[in-house]
């Protein structure tokens, strides 16, 4: 199996006659590491799957007029982290839950997750990056996990490198307490 380069996939896409292999193609390309980015902010298997699914589903409905602006990734990392964004919030608005029960019940799905295999220090970390704002906890798990460049970020979040680069501090300090104090 081939593997394609973006813009060998946009143009196969673009050919009607190759618009469905191509689109399988970059959900083969991308699916794990979106998978694992909205995973890491929600939590549950099932939800992070139905979240990919949406991902998918809103650049296969949208991909014909992607302007090529930033790398294929980018954008479809885009929609997945809008997806969990408004994911959370409307589980918060529909629950009527406060920011502290939510907390709650992620970590309780991370605590009885049979996917998870990380050793103590890990589930420490995991619950401590749970605790953060959504927008902190995004930030966060893009630099620390995804080893992603402030410049990379700045173009999916739709921010400035420095507002990055606060948050991200903010939420390594946050971390940084609740590992020492918990």
């Amino acid at each position: 199996m081939k593997d394609y380069s973006d813009k060998e996939l946009l143009i196969l896409f673009r050919n009607p006659d190759h618009k469905n292999y191509a689109f399988s193609e970059i959900v083969r390309k991308y699916q794990e590491r979106l998978y694992w980015h909205i995973r890491k902010m929600v939590v549950i298997h099932e939800d992070a799957d139905d979240l990919l699914q949406n991902t998918f589903l809103k650049a296969w409905q949208a991909l014909e007029n992607f302007r090529e602006e930033s790398q294929l990734y980018t954008w479809l990392y885009r929609i997945a982290t809008n997806e969990v964004l408004s994911f959370l919030k409307e589980k918060k608005r529909k629950y009527f839950l406060p920011l502290v029960d939510i907390e709650k019940e992620l970590i309780s799905g991370l605590e009885g997750n049979t996917y998870f295999d990380g050793d103590e220090l890990e589930l420490k970390l995991q619950k401590a990056i749970l605790k953060l704002p959504d927008k902190q906890r995004i930030v966060f798990n893009m630099r620390y996990y995804d080893e992603m460049k402030y410049e990379e970020m700045a173009k999916i979040l739709d921010t400035s490198v420095g507002a990055l680069k606060a948050s991200y501090h903010h939420a390594a300090k946050k971390i940084e307490y609740i590992l020492k104090n918990n």
